[in-house]
C-alpha cells in the first residue's frame, strides 16, 4: 500500500504531540490540555496506523496492551539490584556518615543526593540503543520477573529514549506506583461498577506489574520515578548521581521533582525533616527518604556488602498510628511449632493499608501491655511495614474485660504445649500436627529449598486437607492420576508438576539440609555443615560438641541440631526421602588442604548443566569463596551464557575467565 506523504507527516506529528502531552502530564505535572483533547489525538493515530498499516513498537498507541501471557519469563540481573539499609533515627543517619568516613579515611564533607522513598514496586528497564527493550521486577534481587508487556502500557515511561544512541545498552532502575488521585479514580469506578474495591495504592500497584493480561495493566494509571542506573554501555554519563538525573530527564525519563542535594549528614537531615512535613500534601505515598552519596567514585570505593550499598541509606519515617478495638485473641502455629497469640482488630487504615489483625509476639508481650480482650488498642505500623499494637488506651478502665488465656493444648492437633526458653511456647509434636505439616512441607518445596516448582502454598493445602499427603516424603509418591483429579488442575498441570517433584531429586545437600527446617539452620549455617562434614551421615553422627567445632555454629544452634537428628520420627524421614530417590554428591572433606583454599570466584550467566547454588556448593566445598562481584581480588569468573558487565568487568581487570564447559573440566580436574 501506497502511503500518501500527508499521511506520513501527520502521523509522526501525532506522535510527537502525544509524546510531549505524555511528558508535560506525567514528568512535569504541567498539562497543557484537557483529556479529552488528548483522547482525540491518540484516536485520530489509531485509526491512521490501523488505516494505513503504520504501527510501530514505540507509537504511543502500542500502551493498551496485548494478547495475554500464560506466564512470566525469568530475568537474570546482570547488576543485582540491591535492597537499602533502613534507619529510623538521626542518630541512626550520623551513625552512617561516620562509618562513610571511617572507611574512606578521610574527613572532607561528602555531597548527597536525596530523594523520597516512593512507596511503589521496583524496576529495571533496559533501553537498546535507545529503544525499551526489557522490563523486569526485582524479585530477589538476582532473578526477577519479565513485566514488559504491562510496563509499555505506563504512559510515564517513554518507549524510545529522546537522544537515540547506537550501539548503546542503558538500564533504568525505578519505582512504580499508583499516585492518591489515581487510586481515588479507580476506586470511583469501581464503586460505581459495583465491582472490587482496591486496599491502597501500593498493593494494586503491585498487582497491576504482574498482571498476565497487560490490558487490565493499561486501565490502572501507574506512573514511574527513575532513582539509579544499572547496566551503562555505550553512553557516557556524568559521575553525580544528581547530574545523572538530569541526563535521564533529557532523554525523556520521568525524575521526581523533590530529589536534591545536601551538604553533609546535616544537610541531609534537614532534608528528611522538610519532606516529612509535606508528606501529606504529595500525590503519592512515601514511606521515608532516601540518601545516597552523590559522586559515582566515591560510592564505588564504598562499595557493598551482601544485601546492601555502603553508600545508601532508607530513612524510615515515623509509622502512622491508629486505635482501634481488639474483637479477639486467637493463637497460631508457626512451621516450627511456636504458639503465636494473634489479635483480631476491628480493621483500621494505618500506614497505607487496611490491617484486621497483627501478631501479639508472645504472652510476656500480652503482659507488658496489659491487655484484655475488647480494650482499644493503637496500632503503629513498625517502619511502616509491620502491624504492631503499641499501648492500650485507658488501662485503668478494662479491669473487668476477659482476660487472654494460653490454651493448653496446640489448637491445630490438640498435642500439649510446652514452654522453650523464658518466652516462646510450642507444640509438643511435629509431624502429626497439621499446622507445621503445611508449613513444612512449603518450606520443603520452596525456591529456596527442593526448589519443586508448581507446588505452591495453596496446592500444600489442598493436597494436605485432602489426605494425599502428610509429609514431605509423600511428595515424591504423587501420581499424575491422583494430581490430576483435584480442582484447577488438569492432566498437563498435573504431568508438570510430576515432572518438576522428579527433577528435584538431583539436588545438593545444603538445599536438602536447609529443606529439613532445623531450627536455626539457614542456607548459610547448612553451608558450613555440608563443608565441614561433607555428607548427612555425619552430621546425623555428630555430638553437640563436634558440632560446635563447625564455623560460626554455637552451643544453642548445635544443640538444636543435635536434637534433630536425635529424633527417630526425623531419621525414619530422611530415610524414606533417600529411598524415593533423593540425591545429592558428597563433598570431599578429608584432604588436609582444600585445593582452591584462599581463591576468590565469580558466577555470570545462566548455567546450563548445573544450577548455580550446585556450584557454588561445589566450589565451596574445595575451598572456594563464591562471590557476587568482580574486583581485582577476584581469581577466576565463570561466564556462562547471558553473562553481562560482570564479564566485561573482568576483561577490563584481566581476571581468568572460564566458560561453563572449561569450568566443568576444572571441576572434573580437581575430583
Amino acid at each position: 500500500m501506497t502511503v500518501p506523504a500527508k499521511v506520513k507527516r501527520e502521523v509522526i506529528s501525532l506522535r510527537e504531540q502525544i509524546k510531549h502531552h505524555n511528558r508535560l502530564y506525567y514528568s512535569l505535572d504541567a498539562p497543557e490540555i484537557p483529556d479529552a483533547d488528548y483522547d482525540a489525538l491518540l484516536i485520530r493515530l489509531e485509526e491512521l496506523e490501523k488505516e494505513y498499516d503504520l504501527v510501530i513498537s514505540d507509537s504511543p498507541t502500542q500502551r493498551v496492551g496485548g494478547a495475554p501471557l500464560s506466564q512470566f519469563a525469568e530475568v537474570t540481573h546482570e547488576i543485582p539490584m540491591l535492597s537499602l539499609a533502613k534507619v529510623f533515627s538521626e542518630k541512626d543517619l550520623r551513625d552512617f556518615e561516620t562509618r562513610i568516613k571511617k572507611r574512606l579515611g578521610s574527613e572532607e564533607e561528602l555531597v548527597y543526593s536525596c530523594e523520597p522513598k516512593v512507596d511503589g514496586i521496583a524496576v529495571s528497564l533496559l533501553y537498546v540503543d535507545g529503544l525499551l527493550n526489557r522490563a523486569a521486577t526485582r524479585g530477589d534481587g538476582v532473578i526477577g520477573e519479565d513485566i514488559t508487556h504491562n510496563v509499555k502500557t505506563i504512559r510515564s515511561i517513554p518507549l524510545k529514549l529522546s537522544q537515540k544512541k547506537s550501539r548503546s545498552r542503558l538500564e533504568i532502575r525505578g519505582e512504580i506506583f499508583l499516585s492518591k488521585p489515581g487510586f481515588e479514580s479507580i476506586n470511583k469506578k469501581a464503586l460505581n461498577e459495583g465491582s472490587k474495591i482496591f486496599v491502597n495504592p501500593r498493593n494494586t500497584a503491585a498487582g497491576a506489574v504482574r498482571q498476565l493480561d497487560s490490558k487490565a495493566t493499561a486501565k490502572i494509571p501507574l506512573e514511574m520515578y527513575c532513582y539509579s542506573v544499572g547496566i551503562v554501555e555505550g553512553i557516557n554519563l556524568p559521575r553525580r548521581l544528581s547530574a545523572i538525573f538530569e541526563e535521564l530527564a533529557e532523554l525523556g525519563l520521568p525524575v521526581n521533582p523533590e530529589r536534591k542535594t545536601a551538604n553533609g549528614i546535616d544537610g541531609c537531615i534537614d532534608y528528611c525533616m522538610s519532606l516529612l512535613s509535606k508528606r501529606g500534601d504529595l500525590v503519592y505515598e512515601i514511606d521515608g527518604a532516601v540518601i545516597k552519596v552523590d559522586d559515582l567514585i566515591t560510592q564505588q570505593a564504598l562499595g557493598q556488602n551482601t544485601k546492601s550499598p555502603r553508600w545508601a541509606m532508607a530513612y524510615k519515617f515515623p509509622a502512622e498510628e491508629k486505635s482501634t478495638k481488639i474483637l479477639d485473641v486467637g493463637f497460631q502455629v508457626g512451621r516450627t511449632g511456636t504458639i503465636t497469640p494473634v489479635a483480631r482488630l476491628d480493621p483500621v487504615f494505618v500506614g497505607g493499608v487496611t490491617v484486621s489483625k497483627t501478631t501479639l509476639h508472645n504472652m510476656d508481650e500480652i503482659e507488658r501491655l496489659g491487655l484484655r480482650i475488647g480494650d482499644t488498642v493503637v496500632v503503629r505500623r513498625a517502619g511502616d511495614v509491620i502491624p504492631k499494637v503499641i499501648k492500650v488506651l485507658n488501662q485503668g478502665e478494662n479491669k473487668n474485660r476477659e482476660k487472654v488465656k494460653l490454651p493448653n493444648n496446640c489448637p491445630a492437633c490438640g498435642s500439649p504445649i510446652e514452654k522453650d526458653g523464658e518466652v516462646l511456647y510450642r507444640c509438643s509434636t511435629r509431624f502429626i500436627c497439621p499446622a507445621q505439616q503445611k508449613e513444612s512441607i512449603k518450606h520443603f518445596s520452596s525456591r529456596t529449598a527442593m526448589d519443586i516448582e508448581g507446588l505452591g502454598s495453596k496446592l500444600v493445602d489442598q493436597l494436605v486437607d485432602e489426605g494425599l499427603i502428610s509429609n514431605v516424603a509423600d511428595i515424591y509418591l504423587l501420581t499424575t492420576q491422583q494430581l490430576s483429579q483435584l480442582e484447577r488442575m488438569g492432566m498437563k498441570s498435573a504431568q508438570n508438576l510430576v515432572d518438576m517433584i522428579e527433577k528435584s531429586k538431583d539436588t545438593t545437600l545444603l538445599r536438602f539440609l536447609f529443606a529439613l527446617g532445623i531450627r536455626e539452620v539457614g542456607d548459610a549455617t547448612a553451608l558450613a555443615l555440608v563443608n565441614h562434614f561433607g555428607d548427612i551421615d555425619p552430621i546425623a553422627k555428630a555430638t553437640s560438641e563436634e558440632l560446635e567445632e563447625v564455623e560460626d555454629i554455637g552451643p544453642i544452634v548445635a544443640e538444636h541440631i543435635s536434637a534433630f537428628f536425635e529424633n527417630k520420627d526425623n531419621l525414619s524421614l530422611i530415610e524414606k526421602l533417600k529411598k524415593v530417590g533423593i540425591k545429592w554428591p558428597t563433598v570431599d572433606v578429608g584432604a588436609s588442604e582444600r585445593p582452591l583454599e584462599g581463591q576468590t570466584f565469580v558466577l555470570t550467566g545462566t548455567l546450563e548443566t548445573m544450577s548455580r547454588s550446585n556450584a557454588k556448593t561445589k566450589l565451596s566445598g574445595l575451598g572456594a569463596k563464591v562471590v557476587g562481584s568482580v574486583s581485582q581480588n577476584t581469581n577466576f569468573v565463570v561466564a556462562a551464557p547471558g553473562a553481562g558487565s560482570k564479564l566485561t568487568k573482568a576483561e577490563d581487570l584481566g581476571v581468568k575467565i572460564m566458560n561453563e564447559e572449561e569450568f566443568l573440566f576444572f571441576l572434573d580436574d580437581l575430583s
